[in-house]
């Protein structure tokens, strides 16, 4: 049975010393794993060996006849800037040092410096190599055509650009290895993206979810590595944790941004390492799941205010992806509303109403803080209550209530004050800044004048005189 070769690209060792070479090759072998390594005791031959073969990092000798270390690194920053380099010298000389890494180099060690240093320095090299490559193929990917109506976001209704360049991204890192976080607000969908993401990476593996909200760092500890029988009082078996049961598909880790400090190291020492120990065990086990984790918490927040660890959140947004919030794809109420209104149809057993035409206006003028959560309890509690063929509003408006007007971002005004009035250098006079008012209104409700009022703040009574005097609407009965 061959032993899988790490890293999958060599790692190049140059230096003009040969038996150095051995040395220092069996060290990586013994000490680190590192079994696939290229060696080249002649310095003039090193571009011809990029040229031929994708290396994931290279230690380089400074000192070397014919062509110096100094030289060769320069060369190689120019052509293979992706490529990170690790310096070796014999000689412990600050400048040289800090020259070296100004000039492109990835870090600088001394040969005589432990291994165990120089083990830590080359994995950071191949983690920044691997990201670097695989940088470069979602790059690649997210050029294509991606099929945006795939079947892994038929639960996603949009027709926002946004959401569906989204689409585009969640397919592109399908390939990943790496850790994902979704972040958007409360009730934006971000497990439906996370099913997405595992439907198109994992689609044959098992699908676990945790909600890590309120777990203490006990409970967090054993839901999600398990624990050995005798571990604890009351632990009478084995019982395998969320991650052994999401080995080969996905483990999906919802409000992170919740979790205890205690619990944020557990977790990085598991994402550091892809090793975990089971409570009460001593023996690591290796997991294969993807990882996929959600917040609707500000993490950067977190951090500043001593609440998230850093080290934490940059291991978990090797891939980030951002919801849009509902006021940011009002062009999706159309479709939500509708798919909304044949689920709650179905699950109520109810013959599915026929919604007014009205009821989008007033949705459209909602700024929605609940997102499509907030939506979808709206419609099945009308539909719970619905008793004629079309759609009453009551309900809707009675969750809306006041309305208030939409917020729009695209529209920037020249001075604006709290009600998200503009005006210009003059001032209207109180009759005209109300006609302007009224006329806003209903073009905002479109014409609609029972939203129009509710924008307002007065009654539909009080609107309709006011629009007999503008002379402009007709009034409605």
């Amino acid at each position: 049975m061959s032993t899988q070769r790490y890293p999958e690209n060599p790692l190049l060792l140059v230096d003009d010393e040969n038996k150095w070479l051995q040395g220092l090759s069996f060290s990586l072998k013994s000490s680190a794993g590192i079994n696939h390594l290229l060696t080249c005791d002649d310095s003039r031959e090193v571009l011809q060996i990029l040229e031929k073969v994708e290396v994931s990092a290279i230690l380089l000798d400074l000192n070397m006849p014919n062509l110096s270390g100094d030289q060769l690194l320069e060369l190689i920053v120019q052509d293979y800037p992706q490529i990170p380099v690790i310096i070796l010298s014999g000689l412990n000389q600050l400048e040289t040092a800090v020259s070296c890494v100004k000039r492109g180099a990835f870090d600088y060690f001394v040969k005589t410096t432990d291994m165990a240093r120089l083990n830590l320095a080359i994995e950071k090299a191949l983690s920044y190599s691997a990201l670097q490559r695989e940088n470069s193929l979602l790059r690649g990917q997210m050029l294509q055509n991606v099929d945006k109506d795939s079947a892994a976001f038929a639960a996603i209704q949009t027709n926002n650009a946004g959401v569906r360049s989204i689409f585009n991204y969640i397919q592109a890192i399908a390939v990943s290895k790496e850790p994902v976080l979704i972040t958007g607000e409360s009730g934006v969908g971000k497990e439906l993206f996370a099913e997405a993401i595992h439907q198109t990476s994992r689609p044959d593996g098992p699908w676990v979810a945790v909600n890590t909200a309120g777990l203490d760092d006990n409970v967090f500890a054993d839901s999600l590595f398990g624990h050995v029988k005798g571990a604890f009082t009351g632990a009478e078996q084995n019982r395998s944790g969320m991650i052994e049961q999401a080995g080969g598909g996905t483990l999906f880790l919802d409000e992170i941004g919740d979790l205890s400090l205690p619990s944020q190291v557990k977790l990085l020492r598991f994402l550091q390492s892809g090793e975990y120990y089971p409570v009460g065990s001593d023996r690591a086990q290796k997991s294969a799941a993807r990882l996929v984790f959600a917040t609707n918490q500000n993490l950067t927040a977190k951090q500043q205010r001593g609440e998230f660890r850093k080290d934490l959140y940059y291991r978990l947004k090797s891939h980030l992806i951002e919801i849009p919030p509902l006021r940011e794809r009002r062009e999706d109420l159309p479709l939500l509303l509708d798919a909304l209104l044949d689920e709650a149809a179905t699950a109520l057993n109810k013959k599915r109403p026929t919604p007014p035409p009205e009821l989008l206006q007033l949705l459209a003028t909602y700024d929605f803080p609940g997102n499509v959560r907030e939506l979808r309890s709206m419609v099945h509690n009308a539909v719970s209550t619905h008793v004629s063929r079309k759609l009453s509003m009551k309900t809707f408006k009675q969750a809306i209530g006041p309305v208030s007007p939409v917020t729009n971002s695209t529209q920037p005004a020249a001075v604006e004050n709290e009600a998200g009035l503009s005006f210009g250098p003059k001032l209207p006079t109180l009759k005209a800044a109300a006609d302007q008012l009224v006329k806003e209104a209903m073009q905002r409700s479109a014409d609609n004048q029972t939203i129009a009022a509710s924008l307002l703040g007065i009654a539909q009574s009080s609107l309709n005189r006011r629009l007999k005097k503008l002379g402009r609407y007709s009034a409605q009965e």
